[in-house]
């Protein structure tokens, strides 16, 4: 079966992207959320790798994620360091909570994982309801930089027991009218030559444009839109290999 973000997926992800790893976007992130007192929302948390680091910066962050392998790992994470963060498992376009937020975030492209576009508008409706007035949406997107089909690649990692996990990836759908791709990932987790595991998972992946992005963040009602390149806030992007930042407010 096809899952999303199950168990193998979710261990290569917390050994990928390990607590402690940054692009830059964690110390971006501190200091554009630097002077918040009150409280951050993370949708789509993953294992923690950014959520942890402002937790222990003294920021108060509740996170979101609809895999529960992503929440497990993400509280294991948390308890090994005496964080408890408020952790619960939902999805950007559907959660409902009594309470507003002074700033959401949604770091790495992870919002690019919603493959429908009324389901992307939805979720950023639904980031607005949840901010309070004066609120602040920082959320990262990257452009498709090749969506041909049949792209093929192989990754390999090693666990701290000697087990191995592999990735196989590739590309099997891509929608330029919808604008998105969709991958399939065979994951597999070895010991001394023998498969214990295999895993796989339909992966979507949409993009937009800069100008698009920010229209649709406009006509939902965010304002003062500033947009930034690598995570150097205010530096507008200027090639296609830049994650692209864009930080908005409720009026």
């Amino acid at each position: 079966m096809l899952s999303y973000y199950g168990k193998l997926s979710s261990e290569v992800y917390d050994l990928d992207k390990y607590i402690g790893l940054s692009f830059g976007d964690v110390e971006f992130y501190h200091e554009r959320l630097a002077s918040c007192k009150g409280s951050i929302l993370e949708p789509g948390v993953g294992t923690g790798r950014i959520l942890i680091p402002l937790l222990e910066r003294g920021l108060k962050v509740d996170g979101f994620d609809v895999s529960d392998e992503m929440l497990r790992i993400c509280r294991r994470n948390c308890d090994e360091r005496a964080l408890q963060p408020t952790l619960f498992r939902g999805e950007m376009e559907t959660f409902s909570l009594d309470k507003t937020y002074e700033a959401i975030i949604v770091p790495t492209g992870t919002f690019l994982l919603l493959q429908n576009r009324e389901d992307s508008i939805k979720a950023l409706k639904n980031f607005h309801h949840h901010l309070e007035n004066g609120g602040r949406l920082i959320i990262d997107i990257f452009l498709q930089k090749d969506v041909s089909l049949e792209q093929n690649s192989t990754r390999t990692w090693e666990t701290s027991n000697g087990d191995i996990l592999t990735l196989e990836s590739k590309v099997v759908e891509v929608d330029h009218i919808n604008q998105y791709t969709i991958s399939h990932h065979r994951y597999e987790k070895w010991r001394n030559g023998v498969l214990l595991q295999t895993e796989l998972e339909r992966f979507p992946l949409r993009w937009y444009g800069i100008e698009e992005f920010k229209m649709i963040l406009e006509q939902i009602g965010f304002e003062d839109i500033v947009i930034s390149a690598d995570y150097q806030y205010g530096h507008f992007p200027t090639t296609s290999t830049e994650m692209i930042t864009f930080e908005a407010v409720k009026r």
